[in-house]
């Protein structure tokens, strides 16, 4: 017997029983391997499914966030811009309000120094006309010591009264 060549015997024993191994795995092995082969390949498929529509639906939460944060941010400048406005118009009212309050206040002043002043002519006048009464008291005393010239400044008074009446 030779290595390298076999014996016709060997052979056929050889073919044999590879025969009947071959008949058993395709009749048992084959499909059970088959079947979990096919299964494999149908959760393999099933997975990269999932994961497409998993990245189908990432991408759609993304632009909607996306979305989201622009239609915020929109709305942030929208507010803030209300509320420039707002302040804005707050302020002008309370310039304003000031401005009226501050020429009421104005006008007050200006009445009661008017008055003020109106009653400090007055009061200038009176002690004027006071003070003049009292020098011409004391003139008139002194001239008048005698009844001859009380007479003759009666007399003249009451000249200058009828030329002026007429």
């Amino acid at each position: 017997m030779s290595l390298l060549v076999p014996d016709s015997g060997l052979l056929f024993w050889m073919l044999l029983s590879f025969g009947i191994v071959f008949i058993i795995l395709a009749k048992y092995g084959f499909p059970v391997i088959v079947k979990m082969v096919e299964e494999r390949k149908e959760y393999i498929d099933h997975s990269l499914e999932v994961a497409k529509e998993a990245n189908r639906q990432l991408a759609t939460i993304k632009s909607e966030g996306e979305a989201i944060m622009a239609k915020a941010h929109e709305e942030q400048v929208k507010i803030l811009n209300e509320a420039v406005a707002t302040r804005d118009r707050i302020i002008k009212e309370a310039k304003e309000q000031a401005q009226i309050e501050g020429q009421k206040q104005l006008a007050e002043v200006k009445k009661q120094i008017e008055a003020e002043k109106n009653e400090a002519i007055r009061d200038i006048r009176r002690q004027v006309a006071a003070l003049s009464v009292d020098i011409a008291e004391k003139v008139l005393r002194k001239n008048l010591d005698e009844k001859q010239e009380q007479m003759e400044m009666i007399d003249r008074l009451l000249d200058e009264v009828t030329v002026s009446k007429s």
